[in-house]
């Protein structure tokens, strides 16, 4: 059944895109995101992804929509840490030493199916090593957790689903974009994309080191606003790290800023910048129009050029847990909090789906449609 050809939620049939930050454990968020849209008939076109997004999107893209929950479900299974006791039923400080407690093994023990710690390691000394060591844990686990969810025959089948995750590389600081319909997807890109120093080795692909590509810019919104051919896109964009943040007054507090900040979406600054040049291409087609027909003729390969008018219904979805400021929050592999973020994205995503605001009308020139959600439940929307 073609769910997308007869579906309310998108009716006008915009290509879906799927936009995940790199965020560790926060990553279930994402998780409960891709569910509703799952539910839905949302089933997104094209997955974008870094560091623990790419492990998502690998996990979506690599699977057929039969499987594609039940291996999702079964990765976050698989790396969370059972709790000492049932969250739901203690109080919130034996929650929250129940969390330090699972923080702390992770870093002690490493996460079964992801990471483990390398024991008396020369690295850990500051010795040199080969560079594809030097890390405080080995990803092996990773790589055969990936090879037994993700279908990489059926990811890289053409005409499938579209995946694009980003690296960097480790020897010049550039982006380095892998895509499944320019190359053939293997584990190893998707290591590149999580490969965060010093605690992930880089990993080589074809003579070049790569690490996480959250280094260079941990929301891969451009590489959606950037694609060539411009088409109307519906695009769920799902933030881990918030920009905005009270005053810290702890260190805790500080450190949790600091991350914060570091790692939150720049997606302001790109839509900015392609609002010039959606805005630059319109006025080039309008002062087109006003020339003589033979020069109308002889300039036709500019306006092939400039491409056609699109828009892009942008819905930001944003992880708005506190983590009681713990800086370590992406390490924070607790049974208990996964399946709480993972219900939390489930919820946001039920409430932008609920508002389907792209549904609503907007001028064909308009370039970009920002969707957020609040806290009333309300959607704030501002169109560019």
């Amino acid at each position: 059944m073609d769910m997308k050809a007869s579906n309310d939620f998108n009716p006008d049939q915009h290509r879906i895109a799927l936009v995940l930050q790199g965020g560790g454990a926060l990553g279930a968020y994402q998780a409960g995101v891709y569910q509703a849209l799952h539910e839905h008939g949302l089933t997104p076109d094209w997955v974008v992804g870094t560091s623990i997004g790419a492990i998502n999107a690998a996990i979506i893209a690599g699977n057929k929509r039969s499987r594609c929950l039940a291996q999702l479900k079964e990765f976050w299974d698989r790396v969370a840490h059972d709790d000492a006791f049932d969250m739901n039923r203690v109080s919130d400080a034996a929650r929250q030493m129940n969390i330090r407690m699972a923080t702390f093994d992770t870093l002690l023990r490493g996460v079964p199916g992801f990471f483990s710690p390398r024991m008396m390691h020369p690295f850990s000394l500051g010795m040199p090593v080969d560079p594809e060591q030097a890390s405080f844990y080995d990803t092996a686990p990773l790589a055969k957790t990936l090879h037994e969810l993700v279908d990489f025959d059926y990811l890289n089948t053409p005409g499938g689903m579209r995946l694009t995750i980003e690296a960097m590389k480790v020897t010049c600081g550039r982006r380095a974009i892998f895509d499944n319909r320019q190359r053939h997807i293997s584990v190893k890109h998707i290591m590149a994309s999580g490969a965060l120093p010093p605690g992930f080795p880089p990993v080589r692909i074809d003579g070049e080191l790569y690490w996480d590509g959250g280094l260079f810019s941990n929301t891969p919104l451009e590489t959606v606003l950037d694609d060539e051919p411009r088409v109307d896109t519906l695009c769920f964009m799902v933030d881990l790290w918030s920009a905005s943040g009270d005053e810290p007054t702890t260190m805790d507090e500080v450190a949790t800023r600091q991350k914060d900040v570091m790692y939150a979406s720049r997606s302001k600054n790109h839509i900015e910048h392609y609002l010039e040049l959606h805005n630059l291409r319109r006025m080039v087609r309008k002062l087109h129009s006003e020339l003589p027909e033979e020069c109308k003729k002889r300039t036709a390969h500019v306006l092939d050029a400039v491409g056609r008018d699109s828009t892009i219904h942008i819905v930001r979805l944003a992880y708005s847990g506190r983590d009681w400021h713990m800086a370590s929050k992406d390490v924070n592999f607790s049974r208990g909090s996964i399946r709480w973020r993972w219900e939390q994205g489930y919820q946001d995503a039920l409430r932008a789906i609920r508002h389907r605001g792209w549904t609503s009308f907007v001028p064909a020139e308009t370039g970009i449609v920002v969707h957020e959600l609040v806290p009333d439940e309300a959607e704030s929307v501002s169109a560019k």
